[in-house]
């Protein structure tokens, strides 16, 4: 039988892998047998990351780069063609940020800061990366949506809109390359617990709630039908999945990772 989750030969790159979700999806494709390509905002970060993959044994490279700089985008892409062969065969877009706050004190430079992040630096990547996939007749491209792209969350406006726009951009994609063998998704993760977004929004949480952590964390799984918050490995699971054969039928999906909170 198929090994579906056998990623040996093939070429992965994976921005924001210096954070906690990036960096799970990284050795998740490359535990699978993939060569990872990485790219983050520090270089230091993406070094060690970088030498914590080549220590466990992986085939492993990166480049550290603004994503909302196509020169740098472009820059990494080629980095990551000339280090495996001119061949790209999987994209997993994670690089994000958050923002909270009431709408009216949103300024013009954070609405455009998270929508660059979050939407230009996926479009630059696919941009770039599209050419050497279409070349090859095939690809999967994996971008980091959010629960909130779909709902919506107060205080986080800007977040939400930004993280809509790459869901029907993921849909947009998914139509435009079919024909070319491409697959495109996106996970739609809900509060997911040792990131950075949560640390970030956790600790305002807890300074405008006045409660503590436990009481903040309760609050957000009321509502979740399993009753925790996602794991790092819940949503690695997910992403590496759809980077997979198994996912071969699989285009334009924006799959939710939020414990039945948003079905």
């Amino acid at each position: 039988m198929q090994n579906f989750l056998d990623f040996k030969g093939k070429t992965a790159l994976v921005t924001g892998a210096a954070g906690a979700l990036g960096k799970g999806v990284a050795e998740g494709l490359a535990q699978c047998g993939a060569r990872v390509f990485i790219t983050d905002l520090k270089s230091a970060q993406v070094e060690d990351t970088v030498r914590e993959l080549q220590a466990a044994g992986h085939d492993a490279a990166g480049l550290a780069a603004d994503v909302t700089d196509e020169a740098q985008v472009r820059a990494v892409v080629a980095a990551a063609a000339a280090r495996f062969g001119g061949v790209i065969d999987i994209l997993v877009n994670v690089a994000g940020v958050a923002g909270q706050k009431a709408v009216e004190e949103i300024t013009e430079r954070e609405w455009d800061f998270v929508f660059a992040v979050n939407c230009k630096g996926t479009f630059f990547f696919i941009k770039h990366v599209a050419p050497l996939m279409k070349a090859r007749k095939g690809g999967k491209i994996v971008n980091f949506a959010s629960q909130s792209g779909k709902l919506g969350s107060a205080l986080l406006s800007h977040y939400s809109a930004a993280k809509g726009a790459v869901v029907t951009f993921t849909q947009a994609l998914a139509h435009e390359f079919a024909k070319e063998n491409i697959n495109v998704n996106c996970v739609c993760p809900g509060i997911t617990d040792n990131t950075g977004v949560w640390t970030f929004m956790s600790s305002n949480y807890i300074e405008n709630l006045k409660q503590e952590r436990d009481d903040v964390v309760k609050r957000f799984t009321a509502k979740i039908p399993l009753g925790r918050l996602a794991s790092v490995e819940d949503v690695v699971g997910t992403t590496v999945y759809l980077c997979s054969s198994a996912a071969a039928y699989l285009t334009g999906q924006a799959i939710n990772v939020s414990g039945g909170r948003l079905m």
